[in-house]
């Protein structure tokens, strides 16, 4: 779904065995940029309606740059601190830190 509202709904959510996880999806040409309001939507979204703990619960940033998709987990020690960044990014030659064979292993 695309979810433009501040209603804290992700784009997309998936379940994959025990893990639940939030994706705030941009389709770009060379970066995306994810403001801070959009990733504090995945984390209330999966903090207030998802009755799981929190290392089932995954908040995702996903960037289509032409042919190649990348993936950016935030984590949850960020939000509770309030250290969120202000706008997170995505460039084509970074490389994504979410592997979801490791998640759910």
């Amino acid at each position: 779904m695309s979810n433009p509202s501040l209603n804290p709904l992700p784009d997309i959510i998936g379940r994959r065995d025990s893990h639940i996880y939030a994706f705030e999806v941009k389709n770009a040409g060379y970066y995306a940029y994810f403001p801070k309001q959009q990733i504090e939507k995945l984390f209330r979204f999966l903090n207030e309606l998802i009755p799981a703990e929190k290392q089932f619960k995954h908040a995702v940033l996903a960037a289509h740059l032409g042919k190649k998709w990348l993936f950016k987990e935030i984590g949850w020690k960020d939000w509770e601190k309030d250290k969120l960044p202000e706008k997170a990014r995505i460039l084509k030659r970074d490389r994504g830190n979410f592997n979801l064979e490791k998640e759910s292993g």
